[in-house]
């Protein structure tokens, strides 16, 4: 079974972040939803690897309170 990668693995952490924040300037809270989506989706296609996949939507979901 396949685990998702939780250490430290982005060359440049930095400038991943600023990235991601200059992907959402200038959005709606709709299309940025929109767009968060389709990266996922578009990350998850790149894994590739369901098992992979879905210890990454688990460890995602942990201690998230459901109201």
């Amino acid at each position: 079974m396949g685990s998702v990668n939780i250490e430290p693995n982005i060359v440049a952490p930095d400038d991943f972040y600023e990235a991601l924040i200059e992907l959402h300037q200038g959005l709606s809270d709709e299309q940025s939803e929109l767009v968060n989506a389709r990266l996922i989706l578009l990350l998850a296609n790149h894994i590739g690897d369901l098992d992979v996949l879905r210890d990454a939507m688990r460890r995602a979901r942990a201690d998230i309170e459901i109201g």
